[in-house]
């Protein structure tokens, strides 16, 4: 509860600070005036900069990723735009596996189940060369994007390994990966991670599980010597070939391939603290002094008067919050979406309450005690009853891509509290 006060603050302290009539800088933030919702744009320099800060710091990035040109045609933003996608159109996912625009296949379950689902390209200092005798190629993914485990687990991780069928005679190959290992004396030793069979003439994408070779990495502290991308035939099981030789796009061929087809590595995480954000303290300490001297300056001790204001002020109910993106100028690095409505509760909960205004029965007797006691007992709050999350989809440095779903990001109804 005192996680999700923290987000409500944060967006109540929007409203609160547009109202200070300073030198103007364009906010982002859209509100109802009463007739319609409008653009706020009074806000000073620092405030907007203070702002900046907290919403970065909720969305757990320390600092605005470097203004850089982003290739939204990559294999790994296309796979988790579709997913982003499936996620806002779905609201709940119900089928097992599903095809993403030819990017692969992921698992409904995994997906609904995570907090953070992460895409890391291959690592820039990925080795190249085969070791002598072998035939197929050794891929490396830097994992320093990945979240710390006292934050966040990892439930799944994924490969997807992208193959241009150009023969016509049907052949069935198993195309395996194998975690590099280096023995005490040395020598060079593979640890079989996942398999998965193929044909000649097949144009497409393959998903291989890797999730024990990467918590070996993150968890166990292994050395990350990359994994090893074996090809064999079925006819000549013994015989090894290259993975190029039967169309799959590996590092060695980066300068031929397209941003389409480069290989990717998916990594599911569950938030330790089930997704809520924690962050700084600064607008909560300027949100309880400024709700202190609205208390003090408009409080009325007799309770008929209230009761007799409700006819004319509002009673509890949502109101608009915009938040863009787009307007804050971080449409170079949040993919999606261009903003989010994160609406708000406001008005009075007097009495009576009526069915509209959703009282919980303790709102109902503390609103009659505090007709008999208003210097003891305060009014019910209008408060948020129901809250949903919303999903962000953003590059991080390198253009590797996340998509993290904030719980309580949303204000659905509001109540009487």
């Amino acid at each position: 509860m005192v996680k999700i006060k923290y987000i409500l603050y944060t967006l109540i302290l929007f409203i609160i600070v547009i109202f200070n009539v300073k030198a103007k800088s364009p906010t982002g933030i859209y509100l109802d005036n009463g007739v319609q919702t409008v653009k706020q744009d009074l806000m000073t320099i620092e405030e907007r900069n203070e702002v900046e800060k907290e919403i970065l710091n909720m969305f757990g990035v320390p600092k605005k990723p470097r203004k850089s040109p982003k290739n939204l045609e990559g294999s790994a933003p296309q796979f988790l735009f579709d997913v982003y996608r499936s996620i806002q159109q779905d609201g709940s996912l119900n089928r097992k596996t599903r095809s993403v625009s030819d990017i692969g296949l992921y698992d409904d379950r995994t997906v609904q189940d995570s907090d953070v689902i992460l895409t890391l390209y291959l690592s820039t200092h990925s080795p190249i060369s085969n070791v002598r005798h072998e035939h197929g190629k050794r891929i490396l993914f830097e994992l320093n994007d990945i979240p710390t485990e006292e934050t966040h687990i990892v439930t799944s991780a994924e490969i997807h390994l992208y193959q241009s069928g150009n023969f016509s005679d049907g052949k069935i190959f198993a195309v395996t990966l194998y975690q590099v290992l280096i023995k005490d004396n040395g020598e060079k030793a593979l640890r079989f991670v996942d398999t998965q069979n193929t044909t000649s003439d097949y144009s497409g994408w393959l998903r291989f599980n890797v999730t024990g070779a990467l918590i070996s990495w993150t968890h166990y502290l292994y050395p990350n010597r990359g994994l090893y991308v074996s090809v064999h035939s079925f006819d000549k099981e013994d015989h090894e070939i290259k993975p190029e030789d039967v169309g799959m796009v590996t590092w060695a061929d980066k300068h031929q391939l397209s941003e389409a087809k480069k290989p990717f590595m998916v990594v599911y995480l569950k938030a330790i603290n089930g997704g809520n954000i924690v962050g700084g303290l600064s607008f909560q300490k300027q949100y309880r002094r400024h709700r202190r001297k609205t208390f003090e300056s408009s409080y009325n001790s007799n309770p008929f008067q209230n009761f007799a204001d409700g006819f004319q002020s509002k009673s509890c109910q949502i109101q608009t919050l915009y938040v863009s993106f787009r307007d804050l100028e971080w449409q170079d690095w949040i993919i999606a979406p261009d903003g989010y409505g994160a609406f708000y509760c406001t008005g009075e909960c007097n009495f009576p309450l009526n069915a509209h205004m959703n009282a919980t029965n303790h709102a109902i007797v503390q609103t009659l005690v505090h007709l008999m006691s208003p210097l003891q007992v305060p009014k019910p709050c209008c408060a948020p009853t129901k809250m949903a999350q919303q999903a962000v989809l953003f590059f991080l440095e390198d253009n590797n891509v996340i998509l993290k779903k904030y719980k309580n990001m949303i204000v659905k109804s509001c109540g009487c509290h």
